[in-house]
């Protein structure tokens, strides 16, 4: 099935926020990137009554988050539906030492107008912990939504993750590959066939893992190295190597543009931006 030839593009864009600790660039940013479906990774939700400003700090770095950053995108977008999934619900602390309780997760947001058809949204590595942080790896959700493209007349199933942390590197575990086999089980059990696919999220994998094998076994292909770029990261962080983020797109998707946008810088990543059309 072709797209009709007067079919608007659709934008897709995948953030890892960091908690908004880059607040000020981030909230000018989201309601000017006219994002259609904005997927975000690393996001807080207030869990209870809590100040704007809270702080998470574990033996490896202290990191200042906004205590809602859903609460506050979701103002952002008010054109927007946003769904959240929690990975954990642990303690922050205020600049006094109080403590507040917060959940941790992704979220998505999709424009009124795309309407969603089908959305599975599970975890992908362990289970969902309710009582603290806990030790590392922690758990990893994963959601797919599926859309009805009205301008295209067809669905685009959209989905993304935060991908499993290991303390000893990006490099392929057993973990990881249970992970992936995750991953593409969530994939299968949305999409149909026609539809148009697309896989986005911080991943924290280097380009050479296992787990895109089994993504192009699935039907996907990477643009971030499949167009040349080399560096998903922001100058916030100083560490190599630089790649974390990644979009995948079965072989249908019209890509019309796709970017790793260097500037603004809203994160310690960079957005990985989609526009697909005709």
């Amino acid at each position: 099935m072709q797209l009709a030839d007067d079919a608007l593009p659709m934008r897709i864009v995948s953030l890892n926020a960091w908690g908004g600790k880059v607040w000020g660039p981030l909230e000018a940013w989201v309601p000017a990137v006219g994002a259609d479906v904005l997927c975000m990774q690393e996001v807080t939700r207030a869990a209870e009554p809590s100040p704007e400003w809270l702080i998470y700090a574990d033996a490896e770095r202290r990191l200042d988050q906004r205590a809602d950053l859903y609460g506050d995108v979701s103002r952002l977008l008010p054109q927007h539906d946003g769904s959240f999934a929690a990975a954990a619900q642990g303690p922050l602390q205020d600049a006094r030492g109080r403590v507040y309780r917060s959940d941790h997760g992704i979220a998505v947001w999709v424009r009124r107008g795309l309407v969603v058809t089908g959305m599975v949204q599970r975890m992908v590595h362990g289970a969902y912990r309710h009582d603290g942080w806990g030790a590392a790896p922690v758990p990893r959700a994963m959601q797919a939504l599926r859309l009805w493209w009205a301008e295209a007349g067809r669905s685009v199933v959209v989905a993304h993750l935060h991908g499993l942390r290991d303390p000893a590197g990006k490099g392929d575990t057993p973990a990881r590959a249970v992970q992936a086999d995750a991953m593409v089980a969530l994939l299968d059990e949305l999409r149909e066939p026609g539809d148009l696919v697309v896989l986005a999220g911080d991943l924290n994998l280097l380009p050479d893992s296992a787990t895109f094998g089994r993504l192009r076994a699935a039907g996907l292909r990477d643009l971030v190295t499949g167009r040349g770029f080399t560096d998903t990261r922001t100058s916030h962080y100083a560490k190599t190597p630089r790649y974390a983020d990644y979009l995948l797109v079965s072989a249908n998707v019209p890509v019309r543009a796709f970017d790793v946008l260097a500037l603004p810088e809203v994160s310690d990543h960079r957005p990985l931006v989609l526009d697909i059309g005709a």
